[in-house]
């Protein structure tokens, strides 16, 4: 015998809400992007050029988020996808730190070689340039801020952008120290800087998507209490094949196989444990089999 509950949609469709604030960040974004890197390119600045990095990243990752949102409403139709693909978003975000990783490894490479030889860096174009950039990644920042608390995502999109406004931010320190001191060190510097910080926030975002793709028990839960708390519904005698995961943002399941007292009344059995997943640890979506407790010698571990 067993029981589901509905998906709990509200969390988990977060980036869908805010669809059209992704699509305005990603065209401001992908255009400032295109005038930062050419800028770069002429001015010679790492800085500058790190931040164009970012951008790009901060530009693919919102793209990504997109694609993710599409595919997942189209698959919500199809019988063969029981879960939908609202996996999508966690690789979403899992490739999102992967790029930004990337972009700054080698903005730390690149800069640690040029304080051997540190160029000399056209700040004029470059502190225009920068503050353009700012002014873009703050209107981003603004747009995605409401949706990252609900949706990994979005957080990912959010924390790129969050390092790309630091980052202009520390290309017009940079610049107008250039300006002020003739000191070109200050260029590399900005960059090393900024992966700095990056790089710590890139690997959070990077282990909470693996933690969902290898269908790890969420952080905030304690797999024992859960187990517990089930076993203190009136009618359990025994909980055991429980599982509890995170399908996506928001949305966590659980599964587990329930040992009934002789006499206890399924439907109130259900009812009671559905209602204290939801009421203690906001699991909305739960598949719970009721087993009389004869039947437990039946019910061997499974194999996996």
């Amino acid at each position: 015998m067993g029981a589901g509950h509905d998906h709990h949609h509200g969390a988990a469709n977060a980036a869908d809400r805010h669809s059209g604030r992704l699509w305005a960040a990603f065209a401001l974004l992908a255009a400032l992007m295109i005038v930062e890197a050419v800028t770069a390119l002429g001015t010679g600045s790492l800085a500058l050029l790190s931040d164009a990095g970012h951008m790009f990243t901060d530009v693919l990752g919102i793209g990504m988020a997109l694609a993710a949102i599409t595919a997942t409403r189209r698959a919500t139709a199809d019988p063969q996808r029981t879960f939908g693909l609202y996996r999508l978003e966690v690789l979403a975000a899992l490739g999102n730190a992967l790029l930004l990783s990337g972009v700054a490894v080698y903005v730390l490479v690149e800069a640690v070689r040029r304080f051997g030889d540190p160029p000399e860096v056209t700040t004029g174009p470059m502190l225009v340039v920068a503050v353009l950039g700012l002014l873009a990644n703050v209107a981003a920042f603004a747009l995605l801020r409401s949706g990252a608390k609900e949706s990994i995502n979005l957080r990912g999109a959010y924390l790129e952008v969050l390092g790309d406004l630091l980052g202009s931010v520390g290309v017009i320190g940079a610049a107008a120290l250039i300006m002020a001191t003739g000191w070109w060190w200050a260029d590399p510097a900005v960059a090393v800087a900024i992966g700095v910080f990056i790089l710590p926030r890139t690997w959070r975002l990077g282990r909470a998507a693996v933690r969902i793709l290898v269908q790890a028990a969420p952080e905030h839960l304690q797999v024992t209490a859960v187990h517990d708390r089930l076993a203190a519904v009136p009618g359990v005698v025994e909980v055991h094949d429980l599982h509890v995961w995170t399908l996506t943002s928001g949305m966590e399941v659980a599964s587990a196989h329930l040992t009934m007292a002789p006499g206890a009344e399924v439907g109130a059995v259900l009812t009671a444990a559905r209602t204290a997943l939801h009421e203690d640890f906001h699991i909305e979506h739960a598949t719970l089999q009721v087993e009389p407790g004869a039947a437990r010698d039946g019910c061997g571990p499974a194999g996996w």
